[in-house]
């Protein structure tokens, strides 16, 4: 079963006299994960897919929405999976990949059929986004050993973390799709900071790993008229191109970033020192 709903892109200014519900109601996506379900969130930034999967009892095939209007899901689109939770399978087109938690799989252009099921009686949990493309790229799997890692941050500022660049360029060929998995070490909070912006791309973030009770506070904005949303354990957020996309938690977790856009250059981005928002 696939459910799904239809995001509007908001005009900067507008969002600045947005409320706390408007707020969540425009950016935040909550219940990603249903027993037996797709979840999927359809958005005009970019025209940016965010979505969650949850095969429980069977496999769950990703079928066309009517947003698409087209046969199959990906006859116009790429498509980036991360599994967050216990090992899964992904079949492509009858060729099955194994995905243990926090590895990745691209999906390209023209792919008739992606099933996901569950492995070994563990309960996978495959967050996916997916953007239009214009070419078709092969599939391919990549794990932790497969990945860019890089230290950032310092404990000083609590913000110390290991980003995994995963579906990005120089790893695995896209048409704009690019995906990556940050997590914080024990005792740091801060994430993305300093806060950037970058008007040619757009960007989503999922919040996991994020202990019981605990809760993250995600800014979004622009540089000088920034909100907050408070967040929970497995959900995303939408980041237009004109906002920050930064967050502190309650205790420390792990985030997918996925964005899409004209350029795969990761460092496009207009930074803004901490002491400079507002």
């Amino acid at each position: 079963m696939i459910t799904h709903q239809f995001r509007y892109a908001a005009n900067p200014v507008d969002a600045r006299n947005y409320g706390t519900e408007e707020l969540r109601k425009e950016f935040l996506i909550q219940d990603l994960f249903v027993k037996d379900q797709i979840q999927l969130t359809y958005s005009m930034y970019d025209r940016y897919i965010v979505g969650g999967i949850m095969p429980v009892s069977k496999g769950l095939m990703l079928e066309t929405i009517p947003y698409l209007k087209s046969e199959n899901f990906l006859d116009r689109r790429e498509l980036g999976i991360v599994n967050v939770g216990g090992k899964g399978n992904v079949t492509v087109d009858g060729t099955t990949y194994e995905l243990n938690k926090k590895e990745a799989l691209y999906v390209g252009k023209g792919i008739l059929e992606v099933i996901f099921e569950s492995a070994g009686g563990e309960q996978p949990l495959f967050y996916i986004n997916s953007a239009p493309a214009h070419k078709s790229f092969p599939t391919k799997k990549v794990s932790g050993g497969d990945a860019e890692v890089i230290q950032l941050g310092d404990e000083k500022y609590a913000n110390k973390r290991v980003l995994n660049k995963l579906i990005v360029n120089g790893i695995v060929e896209t048409c704009q799709l690019q995906m990556g998995l940050t997590e914080l070490l024990p005792g740091n909070v801060w994430n993305t900071m300093p806060a950037h912006t970058h008007n040619r791309r757009m960007e989503a973030y999922f919040y996991f790993d994020l202990e019981k009770g605990q809760t993250i506070s995600h800014f979004m904005g622009e540089p000088q008229h920034t909100r907050h949303i408070f967040m929970q354990n497995n959900q995303a957020v939408l980041s237009p191109e004109w906002s920050i996309h930064s967050g502190s938690g309650t205790s420390n977790y792990s985030f997918v970033w996925g964005m899409a856009g004209e350029n795969l250059n990761y460092g496009d981005m207009d930074v803004c020192p901490p002491n400079e928002l507002r």
